[in-house]
């Protein structure tokens, strides 16, 4: 059977349940949460392992930044049998009391991306399933480590003129955090009748300078590592439940 165009495997090797990551680096990260990890293939910002977890078969696919190389890999694992899907990634908190390192498990987001926007107008809600939502905070409640549970806002850049009074307003609104990919993957996932959710570790503080904030956090690696390893085992405990 042909490849996957973008993902660069065959899709009988897709798994129904997969976890996607941003940076293709956290691929291995998560593999070593897995039995028999196995590479698949590697094409641009999309890495593909497969894995066991409690003897059932998991995918895991970056996706590189943004919603719109996220939709991609989301389509072709959907057209090649994914039925359950988690996001593991970093956010940044847009509320001062969101300590590094603490986690966001995902309630819904704000649309603020192009991605989900080609696909349905802006009144479509982008909503996390809920029961990945209620299997991750399942396992984050009882490792007893800092979390939030709520709304976060996708977007598709960090260096707009007015981001600070961006970023003010939808703290004003309570919302948690900000990313790049969430919204366009619980949008088209809803879309296409599968079941999305994710988990977000904080990487950067509240009206805390992005640049600096990036800075601080490959400095901080160590402590990051400890909310994703969580997140990562949250999110294979949601899809396995």
């Amino acid at each position: 059977m042909s490849l996957l165009p973008h993902l660069q495997c065959r899709p009988e090797q897709i798994a129904e349940r997969v976890i996607l990551c941003g940076d293709p680096a956290r691929v291995d990260r998560i593999a070593s949460q897995l039995e028999g990890s196995e590479l698949l293939g590697q094409n641009r910002e999309f890495r593909l392992i497969n894995g066991l977890y409690q003897g059932l078969s998991v995918t895991v696919c970056s996706t590189g930044i943004g919603g719109a190389s996220a939709i991609i890999a989301l389509e072709e694992l959907v057209q090649a049998g994914a039925r359950a899907l988690v996001r593991v990634g970093s956010a940044g908190a847009l509320q001062h009391e969101i300590a590094l390192g603490d986690l966001v498990v995902v309630e819904g987001a704000v649309r603020h991306d192009g991605g989900s926007l080609s696909y349905l107008p802006p009144e479509y809600p982008a909503c996390a399933d809920l029961r990945l939502q209620l299997s991750l905070l399942e396992r984050i409640v009882a490792s007893g480590h800092p979390h939030w549970h709520g709304l976060v806002r996708s977007h598709d850049s960090f260096y707009r003129d007015d981001e600070q009074a961006v970023c003010r307003y939808w703290h004003e609104r309570g919302v948690l955090g900000a990313d790049m990919e969430t919204a366009s993957l619980l949008t088209v996932g809803r879309l296409r009748k599968v079941r999305v959710a994710a988990v977000l570790c904080n990487v950067v503080a509240f009206e805390q300078d992005v640049q600096q904030g990036v800075s601080d956090y490959a400095k901080s690696e160590a402590a990051m590592m400890a909310g994703e390893r969580l997140a990562i085992a949250a999110a294979l405990h949601a899809l396995t439940r």
